[in-house]
């Protein structure tokens, strides 16, 4: 005979008293767009409000100091999703090892260059919060609690693809292009975040430039809204 002993007796299980680390579900969308040199984000080529960026990753949140909560460090994985749309009916090409921007030879109904990331945020963050004590355990709770972020990011570009959408005699096209866009290897940068409990402002920079080796050095920027999901 066959069975399953589902023993009750709990008095062996020990609550941890003091939890120092928590994790979470981290998510961030929002606007995207580039900094070029010599030029203000009013003059950008692209889209400011139809290129878009997503994030969704895991992070780990530590207390520094054994008996306060003021600062902890945060650490964890994210993938991030960068989108560029051009303006005036352009599309990125690679001439002669220079990534530019030229007019497409029919009208396009959609223009998007996509760079997905896979990058590892630190962060020192900083906030009250409330302390939960009992006699066998001590808490720590940031809800609804004001929480400043700063700290930056490096990671790896897992690929770049151009999808372009037009119509050549009344037949609808979709190119999905993965080519060499001269996306640098290594993504590296700053940022930052602000707000209450689990929804924050967000703003990040990449350090790296856009293209490799480009005459004028473009870096990407986002600005959004930042998700901490228990």
């Amino acid at each position: 005979l066959f069975g399953i002993r589902i023993d009750s007796d709990k008095k062996n299980y020990k609550v941890k008293y003091d939890r120092r680390t928590y994790s979470d579900i981290v998510l961030a969308i929002g606007l995207n767009n580039a900094l070029i040199d010599g030029q203000n984000l009013d003059d950008s080529p692209y889209k400011i409000g139809g290129s878009r960026f997503f994030e969704m990753g895991v992070q780990w949140r530590t207390r520094v100091f054994d008996n306060s909560n003021f600062l902890r460090f945060n650490y964890g994985f994210s993938f991030q999703f960068n989108g560029l749309k051009p303006k005036d009916n352009q599309y990125f090409v690679n001439n002669s090892g220079q990534t530019e921007l030229q007019e497409f030879e029919f009208d396009l109904d959609k223009s998007k260059l996509r760079m997905d990331n896979l990058v590892f945020p630190v962060y020192l963050e900083f906030g009250p919060s409330k302390v939960n004590k009992t006699d066998t355990t001590i808490r720590y709770n940031i809800y609804r609690k004001f929480r400043v972020g700063l700290g930056g990011y490096g990671g790896f570009n897992l690929g770049t693809r151009q999808k372009l959408k037009y119509e050549v005699d009344g037949d609808k096209v979709k190119d999905k292009l993965k080519r060499g866009y001269n996306s640098p290897n290594f993504i590296y940068g700053l940022s930052a975040y602000a707000g209450f409990g689990g929804t924050q402002l967000y703003v990040k920079y990449d350090l790296n430039p856009l293209f490799k080796d480009a005459l004028v050095e473009q870096h990407n920027i986002s600005v959004g809204l930042r998700f901490d999901l228990d």
